[in-house]
Order: C-alpha cells, then structure tokens, then sequence
C-alpha cells in the first residue's frame, strides 16, 4: 500500500482515519456562552454631544444630572442644539469685583471654605449661608467672627432672614449685592422668549480700569474690587510658573487704597522683601514692589 495514496475506505464514513481532517457538524447554540455581536461598521459616524449648562454654560459629561460648575440640576435632557436652550436665571450674590454667583436650589454656604468662596481675611471659613426653598430665600449667620449685616443691620447667630431682592449684604465687612430675577415683576424667574438680539439703546461705553499690575511680561487690569492670582486658570490673573501656587493671592483696588493680601502660598509673597504674613491684608502704593520667587511686580494708577 502507497502511504502517499488517497485511499477510499470501504466502510463509509463510520470506519474512521486517525490521520484523517474530520469535519464536524454544525455547532449548537450553548445558552451559556457568551455570544460576541457584530463589529461596528466604519462608515457609521457616532457623535457624543457634552451637556451645556443653561445658566453658567459650563459643559458636563453625558449623564449627569446636575451641572458640575453652579450644581443646577437637570430635570429632563437638554435639547440637541444646547445652545438654544433659554436661559434660567438664577437668584445671584455679586461680589464688588462685578463676580456673580448663582445660589442653587436649597442651601449654600458662604465663607472663606464656603460653596461661594468669599477670599478676605474678615471672612470666616463658613460665615453664612442662604437658603433658596420653595421660591423663599433667607440668610442666616453661622456663628462668624465678624458677624453678617442685611442692610447694614446685624444678624444674630441663627437668625433669619427673608431676601426679597433689593437687599445689601456685609460678611465681616465685605460688602456684597443681592440680585432677585423677576422681583421687580412678581416672577421669581425669567427665560427669554427667543433667540433674536436685542438692539443696545447706546453704544457700550469702555471700562478703564482704576490701576493695572505690571509685570511678567504683561500688563493685567485691576478693577475695583478684589482681584486673585495664582497658577490656575480659574484665578483673575494666571501666572503659570511652578512656585506660585494655584490660588495664591488677592490684590484688592478700594475707595481707601490698594491692598495686597497672601492667602497661604507655599513660597510666600515678597512686598519689598519682605515675606508678607499669610492671610495679613497690606496696604500697597506705586512706589512698592511685589515678589513672587524670581518674578518682580509694580502697581501703577490710571
């Protein structure tokens, strides 16, 4: 017999070749086997739109149900096209930097640490909080140093006291303004009924800042106000060298003056060279000179 030879056995196929390929039957369907499904085709375009805040405009990830910035929250999903989505106004605390902060549903703490970070010296850690429920908002000390004023009346600790909008609130010393949407027409919230632009009645007219900060290379604005530095991008003024630290400073522009204030950086701030004390307001003039490590800095009036 040739071994090389195809050989037809005459058994049929029941008389098996160890040596020989066999072909087995179709396979069975196992209820306990993972099945893989198909590939996706890669002529399908699949797009992931991130979820934009109506209030603040931040964009969130797919799924949240509250906005990661201002914590409004999402009842339903926002349409496609977010940027069409009206805006919802939210009752606000404005700093006298011009900074507004939305004051969400429920409570939110004022203060140094606070969920609306008030950055001052006369400011205590957690000095107040406002309560927005049931379209009602009241304040309410928490027991701070240097007290809460509504209207230039002082608050008892765990005194409240109802917002209708028009109020002026002091932390500490810190003055701050009280915005209501809607109080002047009953509506505690107010949503634009279109997307068209409204014409100005007069041109805007340019803000010129009341002093400016010079150095690295730059000139940067101060407005009345507080104004922070640091390395991070969320401070007024980013200087992104590795030993400023992230939120490093306040430089504050006043009727009385200008006032510096280091608010516990890891290398400290130089005035004159000398190391400021952490969380010590300094009065500053023209004529001085601010370090922060190797980069020196002066303040020049308008």
């Amino acid at each position: 017999m040739d071994a090389n030879r195809t050989q037809v056995l005459s058994g049929g196929p029941t008389a098996l070749d160890p040596n020989r390929t066999q072909m087995s039957g179709a396979p069975t369907l196992d209820p306990n086997k993972t099945i893989m499904g198909k590939a996706p085709t890669i002529n399908a375009t699949q797009t992931i739109k991130p979820i934009q805040c109506p209030v603040c405009k931040t964009f969130n990830p797919i799924g949240v149900m509250f906005c990661v910035d201002c914590g409004l929250i999402f009842d339903r999903a926002l349409d496609g096209d977010a940027f069409g989505a009206p805006t919802i106004l939210l009752p606000m605390l404005i700093e006298q930097s011009g900074k507004e902060n939305p004051l969400r549903p429920g409570t939110t703490v004022i203060g140094r640490e606070g969920d609306v970070m008030l950055v001052d010296t006369r400011v205590s850690r957690r000095h107040a909080q406002i309560t927005n429920l049931n379209d009602q908002l009241t304040v309410e000390d928490l027991g701070s140093t240097n007290g809460t004023k509504v209207n230039d009346r002082k608050l008892q600790p765990g005194e409240k006291v109802t917002l209708t909008g028009t109020e002026k609130l002091s932390f500490g010393g810190l003055e701050c303004a009280f915005s209501l949407p809607g109080a002047k027409t009953g509506s505690t919230t107010q949503t634009f009924g279109g997307n068209k632009t409204a014409a100005l009645s007069a041109p805007p007219q340019k803000e010129v800042a009341p002093a400016k900060l010079i150095g690295y290379n730059t000139e940067f604005s101060l407005r009345l106000g507080q104004t922070t530095f640091g390395r991070k991008s969320e401070n007024d003024i980013c200087i992104p060298e590795p030993y400023v630290s992230g939120r490093h400073g306040v430089l504050e522009v006043t009727e009385e003056g200008l006032f510096i204030t280091d608010i516990g950086s890891s290398n400290g701030t130089l005035l004159n060279d000398l190391k400021l004390s952490p969380n010590m307001r300094t009065a500053i003039t023209v004529e001085d000179v601010i370090n922060l490590g190797t980069l020196e800095f002066k303040i020049v009036r308008n």
